[in-house]
């Protein structure tokens, strides 16, 4: 397999990010940051999450942010949601693009959401069923295909079956996360390999945390089996709340400035998306984790 000509950037950092953030953000600031992202060329920008606020503090506000931001033609604004309510609600502000999300690991999902992989199947399968009938686009999450904290080691069979199931049942695009961030690029290609023996590649994405400082590494190798979609975080934000140490997300900055590297088109303005990382880290009151706006800002 070649490595693509083009790739999709799919920025999480406006809901994975900040869902993980201690600094609670005012309405109008997640409102810029989306507009923001919207100004840099990336196509997809996952927006908020329609998750019960007693979870996710962060994103109590995913109406108000999800009805404020300016929808720029071309560019789809996927929300999470984790069941029927948050579809309802994710519905009645117009979004046409969720995503659902699940684990590769039994461990996981017990300690995450107190439900087996199968159970919390179950659970979101009439929202894809309510989702084809109203038209809208559902991306499927699987975490922890790479290790898992309470089990560790997850096996490729559980990774490869959850995978097909996502996109047996209508999900467009499956996303494979390594939620701690624990995988090397051998790892992250033999998974890849596997799961692309079931699900066609341009179905797949990877999401990769920088946990160990792999992630680049492990795109770079998903990249040459031929991944077409990735995701990133705009300044690296986030983590994962269950898993002690696990540091954000690969940051988008990094992940456009390899890609251009290799020649690689995207459609990303670095420069703006550089803008709008370090201006991030400001709201957050903390240090960007983007090894690219770190060397161009000095900061």
């Amino acid at each position: 397999m070649t490595m693509p000509s083009h790739v999709r950037v799919v920025e999480v950092g406006a809901r994975d990010g900040l869902q993980n953030e201690k600094t609670l953000l005012p309405v109008a600031i997640k409102i810029e940051l989306i507009d923001r992202l919207s100004a840099t060329g990336l196509r997809t920008i996952e927006a908020t999450s329609f998750v019960s606020p007693k979870w996710v503090p962060q994103l109590a506000d995913a109406a108000e942010v999800f009805a404020g931001i300016a929808k720029k033609p071309g560019v789809s604004y996927p929300v999470l949601v984790p069941n029927e309510q948050g579809y309802e609600r994710a519905r009645a502000v117009g979004a046409m693009e969720i995503a659902v999300f699940t684990a590769a690991s039994e461990a996981f999902n017990r300690r995450n959401i107190n439900a087996s992989i199968d159970e919390s199947i179950a659970r979101f399968e009439p929202v894809l069923a309510r989702a084809k009938a109203d038209g809208v686009a559902v991306r499927g999450y699987v975490s922890t295909v790479l290790g898992c904290p309470y089990q560790g080691e997850v096996p490729l069979a559980d990774v490869v079956r959850v995978a097909k199931r996502l996109h047996d049942l209508g999900c467009h695009e499956i996303s494979l996360g390594d939620t701690i961030g624990v995988g090397t690029p051998g790892k992250a290609r033999a998974m890849l390999k596997a799961v692309a023996s079931e699900v066609p590649m341009a179905a797949l994405a990877v999401h990769f945390h920088d946990t160990y400082g792999q992630a680049l590494a492990n795109i770079l190798a998903c990249l040459e089996e031929g991944v077409g979609v990735i995701d990133s975080a705009v300044s690296g934000t986030g983590g994962c709340p269950y898993a002690q140490g696990a540091s954000g997300n690969v940051a988008s900055e990094d992940v456009v400035y390899m890609l251009h590297g290799l020649g690689v088109r995207t459609g990303i303005d670095l420069d703006r998306l550089i803008d709008t990382g370090a201006w991030l880290a400001q709201q957050l009151h903390k240090d960007t984790a983007s090894r690219v706006t770190r060397a161009r800002t000095g900061g």
